[in-house]
């Protein structure tokens, strides 16, 4: 047991480096300090939390498959879509089966299983969750053009494109024409 905990505390650490690493897709597009992993994973979680409810899904496996979704990208990084036409990854299933060596055998059921139906796209919640991924890389698009960076139109076009569920394109259809700060005006004016 205490190898396995051992193994567990090292996990955690290593799942504790996605809140250093950036998303590098963002320095391609020129945003200097762009978002962690960890953070577009929290907003992803809640983004598949609320399309899978509204679809008709468990919120709670849809989040939590997008909490897992990237957390290969310790070991591999998080590949820019150009690098990818350069590198082949191992699979995220493979990564995932090597950082899960050395846990509790039910931790490392629980990751694997999240990231297997993450990855094989074969339940509702695995769906909302893919859709969760694009969807929070459209907004974090449209927050980053807001900011003053012109070049993430590539990024909001193409998230679009492989959005799937009805709620996921009504999402990103509603985001796309609605300010980011309009939330906050909506409350002030008691809306």
């Amino acid at each position: 047991m205490a190898d396995d905990v051992t193994g567990l505390a090292g996990l955690l650490y290593e799942f504790g480096l996605l809140k250093r690493y950036k998303r590098t897709g963002w320095l391609v597009a020129g945003v200097r300090d762009p978002e962690s992993i960890a953070e577009h994973s929290f907003r992803a979680a809640v983004i598949a939390a609320v399309i899978a409810r509204l679809e008709g899904g468990d919120p709670q496996r849809a989040a939590f498959m997008a909490l897992f979704h990237d957390t290969q990208e310790t070991r591999i990084t998080d590949i820019p879509y150009i690098g990818k036409r350069y590198l082949k990854a191992a699979s995220n299933e493979d990564v995932t089966a090597d950082q899960v060596r050395g846990v509790p055998a039910a931790v490392a059921d629980m990751v694997s299983d999240a990231v297997a139906e993450y990855e094989e796209k074969t339940s509702l919640e695995a769906v909302c969750a893919r859709d969760a991924d694009k969807l929070e890389c459209l907004i974090q698009a449209v927050e980053y053009r807001e900011q003053g960076h012109r070049n993430v139109q590539g990024w909001i076009d193409s998230s679009l494109a492989a959005i799937t569920t009805a709620t996921g394109k009504r999402l990103a259809e509603e985001a796309l024409s609605t300010g980011t700060l309009d939330w906050v005006v909506r409350v002030l004016n008691g809306d």
